[in-house]
């Protein structure tokens, strides 16, 4: 079964290795949902690493509705991607009435040729996910991100069961809650693949300082999310 690890540094790409992933999904603010990394990153990950990368293009945080300049810049760093030897693209559009923005990401795959490509989270906000699904195996998408349209995959496993078997060339990748608990039920459901970030908050300096560069909603400036080895080694040992 892949385990792919959602990971925001190299040193959480090079412990998901370690632990046994077989593939990492590379983005910036995880607590926002992800964002796209920078080119830095991006270069010393793909470096440093022999699994594959796939690397999340998302220009900001909030919805996936996207302006012509942000959709300039999204094909721009896909571009980026490629040069660096990406193995694959993470992303997607919707339209304001949150359907899938079929032009623009089928513009989006266009600019991944050569690397997979696979339909993220936006997908969980989408009205018709059996439609949907369809439709975006006909584009050529090869891998579909979702929770079953739930805040975690679990509780979303009743739409879950309904996309697996539509699954034509396309892999269903369960991802939204993923731990050592509830893995193994994935696997037995007959799903190949699974996306966590087995990550822990951890304190990186002793104080927060009184003057915020954050919204009152976000994670303390002192924490970072950093994979943790033991959790993704669980899940790793329940489904393999």
């Amino acid at each position: 079964m892949t385990v792919e690890v959602c990971v925001t540094s190299l040193e959480s790409a090079l412990i998901a290795q370690g632990a046994g992933a077989q593939r990492i999904e590379l983005c910036a603010e995880l607590s926002l949902g992800g964002i796209t990394p920078s080119y830095g990153l991006i270069r010393t990950v793909k470096q440093a690493l022999h699994i594959p990368v796939h690397v999340l293009v998302r220009p900001r945080s909030g919805d996936f509705t996207y302006s012509e300049h942000e959709l300039f810049a999204m094909k721009q760093d896909i571009g980026i991607c490629r040069s660096l030897g990406v193995d694959g693209i993470v992303s997607g559009v919707l339209q304001e009435d949150m359907k899938v923005d079929w032009k623009r990401t089928s513009e989006l795959l266009d600019h991944s040729k050569g690397m997979s490509f696979t339909f993220h989270r936006a997908f969980d906000w989408v009205p018709d996910p059996a439609g949907t699904f369809l439709r975006l195996q006909e584009i050529g998408v090869q891998t579909l991100l979702t929770s079953g349209q739930a805040q975690t995959a679990e509780k979303g496993l009743a739409v879950l069961r309904k996309l697996l078997p539509l699954s034509s060339g396309c892999t269903v990748m369960p991802g939204g809650g993923i731990n050592a608990r509830n893995a193994l039920l994935f696997k037995e459901e007959g799903f190949n693949a699974l996306h966590l970030s087995a990550s822990r908050a951890v304190v990186n300096t002793p104080e927060t300082h009184p003057l915020p560069m954050r919204t009152s909603n976000i994670s303390p400036e002192n924490h970072v999310l950093k994979t943790d080895p033991e959790i993704l080694r669980k899940v790793i040992e329940s489904v393999n």
